[in-house]
């Protein structure tokens, strides 16, 4: 779900990529990483089917893509802690449709 990459560069960047991201959440971890002095590097919507299909803007029918959003910050704390926001949110997701489900 989640890659980390912390490339030796002039800016001392450390990256995260978060994979498969939900569309709906997309605006709020974009406020939450800004809030934490992150910065939204890339969104890339890749088709499940044709690994070669790459947009970086969101298409005209977005289903059949799977959305990856690439974080930046000088800070790894601050990524780590917007990375344990989104797994929270993620899992609260997880568990109120379980809820619905039953």
């Amino acid at each position: 779900m989640l890659i980390e990459r912390i490339p030796d560069n002039a800016d001392n960047l450390a990256y995260m990529e978060f994979k498969n991201v939900i569309k709906e959440t997309i605006p709020w971890l974009e406020e939450i990483s800004s809030e934490y002095k992150c910065k939204i590097e890339k969104k890339e919507w890749k088709s499940k089917y044709n690994h070669y299909v790459v947009y970086d803007y969101e298409p005209f029918c977005s289903d059949g893509f799977e959305i990856n959003v690439t974080v930046s910050s000088k800070e790894v704390e601050f990524l780590n802690f917007v990375r344990y926001l989104y797994e929270m949110k993620i899992q609260t997701i997880n568990h109120l449709n379980n809820c619905i489900l039953i």
